[in-house]
């Protein structure tokens, strides 16, 4: 073969290896999510989730607080509390779940009473593992007790060291929210319940030590914050018992709040009829994905009833779109991904 010819082949092979390469997105297989997308076997109380990978078991993991629904003689918000962290994984990019079992937390602080977890957020930074916990020391009938935040360390997402108990504005703080600031350092928001359940915050360069601003960025009433950059954009999402609530801003100190709340108007499909609450978002690329949960059973016609069916929560999933400026969800459409690692 001539050597003019060899060059031709081999640029055509090597034209043939990058198409191939190169699929776009919408060439890769999107799974369909299930609905609803997840529901706890145990206690059927999946709430608060937070979606991460784990490339050991090549699989994601969601993270959620783990409410005792199913335990439905319980008096008063005691259901609430006496909760471990459900793990749950995917092995077909997010779009179907299985139990997993719960986090091993090494909480070594309270002796003679069995502490309670809430709201995880849990991220990866140089090969390790954080844990932002809000820890209730114990379990009570009613909201009036002290809450704090505690920081843990992994390095296989199962098992967890306790680290610190963060010095925060009060006593009564829930719903961590770490995001890597553009400057490098890191910065959590979290629900301040002596102030009106406003957003605070406080900053840190390496993820243990932190430095509370005493400062007030959102006085809305809210909890469960979730900040993300997406569409060139920074975004706070805010579970505000009437939907969500949806925030931006250029400095990640001064928020404006949109007009319009998301899922705030019931859906059609399985266990979303009614609003969304305390979410995780997973950007990817262009796209963004919602999971929130539900209380399937708090529907007008059972307004006052307290029973496993108002109880119980299922966690869904939705995509984030951006018109006009604005974040909407479509709640009710098919909801095709594959999460990367």
């Amino acid at each position: 073969m001539r050597y003019h010819q060899k060059i031709v082949l081999l640029i055509i092979c090597l034209i043939l290896l990058s198409c191939g390469s190169g699929r776009s997105e919408a060439d890769q297989v999107l799974n369909v999510a299930e609905k609803p997308l997840y529901r706890d076997p145990i206690f059927d109380g999946a709430a608060d989730p937070v979606v991460i990978w784990n490339p050991a078991e090549k699989k994601h993991f969601m993270f959620y607080t783990n409410r005792r629904a199913r335990a439905d003689t319980l008096p008063g918000v005691s259901w609430v509390h006496g909760t471990k962290i459900g793990i749950a994984e995917s092995q077909d990019g997010g779009a179907s779940w299985e139990y997993k079992g719960t986090a091993n937390i090494n909480y070594p602080l309270l002796e003679d009473s069995e502490a309670t977890y809430w709201a995880p957020d849990v991220i990866e930074h140089k090969g390790t593992y954080h844990m932002y916990l809000t820890i209730v020391p114990g379990i009570f009938e009613d909201w009036y007790h002290p809450r704090s935040i505690a920081h843990f360390t992994s390095d296989d997402l199962i098992n967890w060291e306790y680290e610190s108990s963060l010095e925060l504005s009060s006593e009564r703080v829930i719903d961590a929210s770490v995001f890597k600031l553009p400057d490098g350092s890191w910065r959590m928001y979290y629900n301040n319940e002596n102030d009106g359940k406003s957003i605070y915050y406080a900053d840190s360069e390496d993820l243990y030590h932190w430095k509370d601003s005493g400062k007030k960025v959102v006085g809305d009433r809210g909890e469960g914050a979730k900040i993300f950059t997406w569409k060139g954009k920074n975004w706070m999402i805010l579970d505000s018992w009437d939907g969500l609530s949806v925030y931006f801003s250029e400095d990640f100190e001064n928020w404006k709040r949109q007009e319009n709340n998301i899922l705030k108007k019931p859906g059609t499909g399985k266990d979303d009829k009614v609003k969304g609450g305390h979410p995780d978002v997973v950007v990817q690329g262009d796209r963004a994905f919602i999971f929130y949960f539900t209380h399937p059973g708090r529907t007008p016609e059972n307004q006052g009833k307290d029973n496993y069916e108002t109880r119980r929560s299922s966690i869904q999933v939705a995509e984030l779109h951006f018109e006009e400026g604005e974040i909407t969800v479509d709640r009710n459409k098919e909801v095709r991904l594959n999460l990367k690692p």
